[in-house]
């Protein structure tokens, strides 16, 4: 229960740093609303609090958190802007998920 609670948190916090950061990407680059821009921010602010709910301490869990970031990134491409995934892509999102049990979920003693 607690792994599936804190993959919950990492998947929750990467989708609002990807998301917040699509909203200002998109008010930056292509010139859409300025309420993009808030909407990202507020978005961006809600993934700085959501890992605080991770049980590990901060380098932990922001470390392992890039693993999952990484994979939602490719996952996001592929849904998002239409960009398949190759398998260098796959390989390296599975790479660092293995980094995530590692750091995130292997037995201490």
């Amino acid at each position: 229960m607690e792994i599936t609670k804190s993959l919950f948190y990492f998947i929750l916090a990467g989708l609002c740093e990807i998301g917040g950061g699509y909203l200002v990407w998109l008010w930056l680059r292509e010139g859409k609303s300025k309420w993009y821009a808030l909407f990202g921010a507020i978005i961006l602010i809600l993934y700085g609090i959501i890992p605080t709910f991770q049980p590990a301490n901060f380098g932990r869990v922001y470390a392992a958190y890039g693993g999952i970031f990484i994979v939602l990134a490719i996952l996001w491409g592929w849904k998002v802007d239409r960009i398949i995934p190759d398998r260098f892509d796959l390989i390296g999102g599975f790479i660092a998920l293995i980094g995530v049990a590692v750091i995130m979920y292997w037995p201490r003693g």
